[in-house]
């Protein structure tokens, strides 16, 4: 093929860029796909500062990236994060800087169970802050009702149950039964005119609003607001008892009592009729020993008559007369007695008083004192003139360290030039023929300076 061959197959191609072809492309998948839902589980969820989400919307086989702009995301009903699973409205596009294809997700809500669940966590929230869940507001569960009303399905076992462990308990209780769907659309509206009406009849001590175990979707019933706020709103006692140990529902906290179990149910509000006979044994113990305790009281009480019959007696009076004449003299005695004590214990002191105020004792005090001053005065001069000498030896000490004597007794001598009578320190102070002084320890010398070194 010669070269015009192929500058002519040149011409007649059809060349794109990278970016004329994303956005061709990217224009086909707006104009053949149009909006459209999708349901997936999330995965590789981010949030950056701008406010977008970005994040992979993925099933068991694939997954597609996925973009959701913060126009669009802020009225989101819940935080996005990994393995939730969605339901998204969105639209099919491509990113041109990649060519990546992509959903742009205009509207996500949560499918399935996690719809339920939230829901479920905003209606608890909104009660909670309301105050149906407070204990001050819980009723009191009689402890031996008469009359139980039951809100449940007849034919569930829940029914069974709750009658098996009433009949066993409890055999004494009137039990009325309102047979209503739970669950299903109707269910709730079902409860709730069950509960009104057993508070119009006002006859009955307890109400048991119950059902089986299941999914949350099987009893979400019990999770709907109406039926919360009749729960709430009943004069009479209300016990939950839906599902298993491990459920639990709106109409648990706002019953008075939350029961684990429907059979649950049915023993908190029941007393144990072996229980029963077993106190009432109690009782009729007890009553024995209260009619025994009263009769012994009245014996006791006749028997205190009686000796008070005795002691009214005129023999008796007189007796007990006789007994405190002689008390009487017992105490005057004693009075007289102690009276001479205390006088004589009175004189006793004045003697002393007198004794020492005597001119004889204070002479005599006198004299002692004098001595002890006089002793005294004499151990305090003596310290004194102690402590002088000690302290003019002291002073003696340090003159003679200091003295220019002492030096003169170590061997040294004052040298000083005779006619100016200055002190030599140096030889050049002196020149050959002055006379100088030498000032011993004991006396001094006149000589001539003949030499010097």
């Amino acid at each position: 093929m010669d070269s015009m061959q192929i500058g002519m197959d040149l011409e007649e191609r059809q060349i794109y860029s990278v970016q004329q072809l994303n956005r061709e492309v990217k224009q086909l998948l707006q104009q053949n796909f149009p909006l459209l839902w999708v349901e997936g589980e999330l995965s590789n969820v981010a949030r950056p500062a701008s406010g977008h989400i970005y994040f992979s919307l993925k099933d068991q086989q694939a997954q597609v990236r996925c973009a959701m702009f913060r126009n669009a995301n802020r009225a989101l009903p819940f935080e996005p994060e990994n393995g939730i699973q969605v339901l998204a409205r969105a639209r099919v596009g491509l990113y041109e800087p990649r060519g990546e294809y992509q959903l742009t997700i205009e509207h996500m809500e949560e499918a399935g169970v996690g719809i339920l669940q939230r829901k479920y966590e905003a209606l608890k929230l909104k009660l909670y802050q309301e105050g149906l869940f407070d204990s001050e507001n819980k009723q009191t569960i009689p402890t031996y009702p008469k009359v139980l009303s039951i809100v449940t399905s007849a034919t569930g076992a829940a029914i069974r149950d709750i009658l098996s462990v009433l009949h066993r308990r409890y055999p004494l209780l009137t039990i009325r039964i309102y047979s209503v769907p739970v669950q299903g659309e109707e269910s709730a509206g079902s409860i709730v005119d069950a509960i009104q009406e057993i508070n119009k009849r006002k006859d009955s001590d307890v109400v048991i609003v119950s059902r089986g175990g299941g999914s949350i979707e099987d009893l979400w019933s019990f999770n709907e607001e109406i039926v919360a706020r009749a729960i709430y709103a009943s004069k009479i006692p209300i016990v939950s008892g839906v599902g298993h140990e491990v459920d639990f529902t709106i109409a648990d906290f706002v019953a008075d009592v939350r029961a684990a179990t429907p059979s649950a149910a049915a023993e908190l509000i029941t007393p144990d009729q072996e229980e029963l006979l077993n106190l009432f044994e109690q009782y009729e113990s007890t009553l024995r020993y209260l009619i025994r305790d009263s009769l012994s009281n009245l014996h006791q009480a006749i028997d205190w008559m009686t000796q008070r019959l005795e002691f009214l007696h005129p023999k008796q009076a007189i007796q007990r007369k006789q007994e405190y004449l002689t008390e009487l003299q017992r105490r005057a005695h004693s009075a007289v007695k102690f009276k001479l004590s205390d006088q004589t214990n009175i004189l006793s002191k004045l003697l002393m008083r007198f004794e020492s105020q005597s001119p004889y004792t204070r002479v005599r005090e006198a004299k002692i004192k004098l001595y002890e001053l006089h002793k005294q005065i004499h151990r305090t001069m003596q310290v004194k003139l102690e402590h002088k000498q000690q302290l003019l030896h002291t002073l003696a000490r340090t003159l003679e360290v200091v003295s220019p004597l002492g030096t003169l007794n170590r061997g040294y001598a004052i040298v000083s030039n005779l006619a100016t009578g200055q002190i030599l320190h140096d030889t050049k102070q002196v020149a050959k023929d002055d006379k100088i002084s030498v000032q011993l320890a004991k006396g001094s010398l006149s000589a001539k300076v003949e030499d010097k070194q």
